[in-house]
């Protein structure tokens, strides 16, 4: 690679970056191919300031069905924003939310069900790869905060366990 080529890729990407402050946007990714063995691929992304606020949205209307279990918790163990709470799950990347192995099949998990450190709790599939979210310890699940087939950000709020 040329110093004027890497020179031109710099300010390819420091192009892309601007553009995805200029236009809000949390991901992009490109690629651009110079000859048959020789291309760049390019993801640029940054974490969102609204991205944890997005999720909330979702959460209500999950939060609604399972009315018993969401009467039984007081609302003071329950924080307001659902990322602040200690048991929440964030999902590690950008992408959709499903919450069974496949179309008809049970979901991994369900409001009060207990779960041990290892169990998929959701899958969140990113550039057609389905990236099984495993439970980091073992707990009741308190609250689902996403809906099946939603798009989540990284960072945003999946589950919270107790």
């Amino acid at each position: 690679m040329s110093k004027d080529t890497h020179e031109a890729d710099v300010a390819f990407i420091k192009a892309l970056a601007e553009l995805l402050r200029d236009n809000d946007l949390t991901e992009l990714q490109v690629k651009r191919d110079y000859g048959e063995d020789d291309s760049l691929n390019v993801r640029v992304s940054r974490l969102s300031p609204t991205a944890p606020a997005m999720p909330a949205a979702y959460a209500a209307a999950p939060a609604a069905a399972p009315a018993p279990a969401a009467a039984a918790a007081p609302a003071a163990d329950i924080p307001e924003d659902p990322a602040a709470h200690p048991g929440a799950v964030a999902s590690p990347m950008v992408g959709t939310v499903y919450m069974q192995p496949e179309p008809g099949a049970p979901s991994f998990i369900t409001v009060g069900a207990q779960v041990k450190e290892g169990d998929t709790l959701v899958i969140v599939e990113a550039m057609k790869t389905m990236n099984h979210i495993p439970a980091p310890r073992a707990g009741t699940v308190k609250r689902i905060l996403v809906e099946d087939g939603a798009p989540v950000e990284y960072g945003a709020p999946l589950v919270i366990l107790e």
